[in-house]
């Protein structure tokens, strides 16, 4: 027996008749060889936790910038709580939990460093702007290599599910609808989280509507809105959630970006931000050389300007800071 071939029955006897079967998959932009041990969707939840890019965003910001707390969340620790999330309803809806995760693992993996900072910068300078999810299809189709050399080369459903986990174009599969809604879910409740710890808000200054609605604790609001996804979808070629959560849900979103994510304390490191952005930017435009060889290589194919958006895009906080050092800084 393929083993492959036994967990394909196995999803045809036990998931839902809405759920994405791997044995149907709409494939991959090459041909493969089937594993014999894992399915189409395994495979690609194993080569985007293997690659470069999910590591790198363990030193890439959430909300606070390079933050010393070691207890702040990050871009990995963001991409966990929405893989955990996801399979949570995936599995009570009895969908494709590995493809659920194989979306989650990679819908951030092209976000820029110090969060929604660089990328509101990298969006205003490059040529066509920047969105994260768009970079995100663009690391695993073009930029990030498995040991061999060759493309990721991933399934169209993972592909879909991580250009549109955000936007207003809703995924194809209902495990990539999954996610698109646990990520709001997921950024919402942890940058609640983070900011009392950070003393940047109050319990108090929560909005108390939203509060009543959904629960009064981080957990408690988790539970209530994975119940009432879970809840309203179930049996529906859709997933979707009650009016009254959703409102809550989306209140909470509006008080987080008057009140965190788009107010004076962040002012000040926003403008070194968009500077330090910004010189990097045209500092490689002009010297594309002093990039590293894959960077580099990419100019012949896709110019200038792009391959010196996908470096940014892919650093890390800490490797923006020492290269902005080591280029603009004096030798004392």
């Amino acid at each position: 027996m393929i083993y492959r071939e036994k967990y394909e029955e196995f999803e045809y006897e036990r998931l839902s008749p809405y759920a994405s079967k791997s044995a149907e998959t709409r494939g991959r932009i090459l041909e493969e060889e089937k594993c014999t041990v894992r399915t189409e969707y395994q495979r690609d939840r194993d080569r985007i936790i293997h690659s470069k890019a999910l590591r790198r965003l363990m030193h890439k910001t959430q909300v606070f910038i390079a933050p010393e707390d070691d207890h702040y969340r990050t871009r990995l620790t963001h991409t966990l709580e929405v893989a955990q999330i996801s399979r949570t309803i995936a599995r009570g809806l009895e969908l494709n939990e590995d493809l659920t995760e194989a979306i989650a693992m990679g819908h951030d993996l092209g976000h820029t460093p110090f969060g929604h900072s660089g990328e509101s910068c990298l969006n205003s300078i490059h040529p066509g702007g920047f969105r994260h999810n768009v970079q995100s299809l663009r690391v695993v189709d073009v930029l990030e290599k498995s040991p061999s050399g060759s493309p990721l080369n991933l399934t169209l459903e993972v592909r879909d599910g991580i250009l549109n986990h955000t936007g207003p174009v809703k995924p194809f599969t209902l495990e990539g609808q999954i996610v698109k809604i646990s990520d709001r879910i997921a950024y919402i409740n942890h940058d609640i989280d983070d900011a009392l710890r950070g003393g940047i808000i109050r319990f108090e200054e929560l909005p108390e509507d939203c509060i009543a609605v959904l629960g009064d604790t981080h957990s408690k609001r988790i539970n209530t809105l994975v119940t009432d996804m879970m809840e309203n979808s179930e049996g529906k070629n859709e997933i979707v959630m009650s009016r009254e959560r959703t409102d809550a849900m989306n209140g909470l979103r509006e008080f987080m970006f008057k009140n965190v994510y788009k107010t004076p304390w962040r002012r000040d490191e926003t403008e070194k931000i968009n500077r330090m952005i910004k010189q990097l930017y045209n500092y490689f435009l002009e010297n594309p050389g002093e990039m590293p060889g894959d960077m580099y290589n990419l100019i012949e194919v896709w110019g200038v300007n792009e391959a010196v958006k996908d470096y940014i895009a892919s650093m890390t906080d800490r490797y923006a800071l020492r290269m902005y050092e080591k280029v603009f800084m004096p030798k004392v």
